[in-house]
């Protein structure tokens, strides 16, 4: 009975060991523009808040307009603890959908990427 109990304990730290490093990842939380929303007026800058601090080196973002047609940005930037990715948009976009490709590098090394769209319908 004993050994029982040891071995659903050392299972359970386990378990919770790994679950931890799988929550470790810096996911997108949220944007502005938010996924699939359609906005009024180009935006001056894109939003990107992660959940935990990121490497501003290694995180930044590619938006692609109507066309494939790569969109001018500004400097990224880090606000809010690292956790929030500030990058102003260079140019007024025009009518149309545009995909952001994301790409992050957590404070604790760990990478994660990923995409979302916006539209701009004046």
């Amino acid at each position: 009975m004993t050994k029982t109990i040891t071995r659903l304990g050392l299972a359970a730290i386990v378990a919770l060991g790994l679950a931890g490093q799988a929550f470790a990842h810096a996911h997108l939380k949220s944007a502005t523009p938010a996924d699939n929303s359609t906005v009024k007026s180009s935006p001056s800058e894109l939003d990107l808040t992660f959940t935990e601090g990121l490497n501003l080196k290694f995180s930044g973002i590619k938006v692609t307009g109507p066309g494939k047609t790569a969109v001018k940005l500004g400097d990224s930037m880090l606000m809010q603890n690292d956790t929030v990715l500030m990058v102003p948009v260079s140019e007024t976009l025009s009518a149309g959908t545009y995909t952001v490709e994301w790409h992050a590098l957590s404070t604790d090394g760990h990478k994660t990427n990923g995409s979302y769209t916006f539209t701009v319908k004046p």
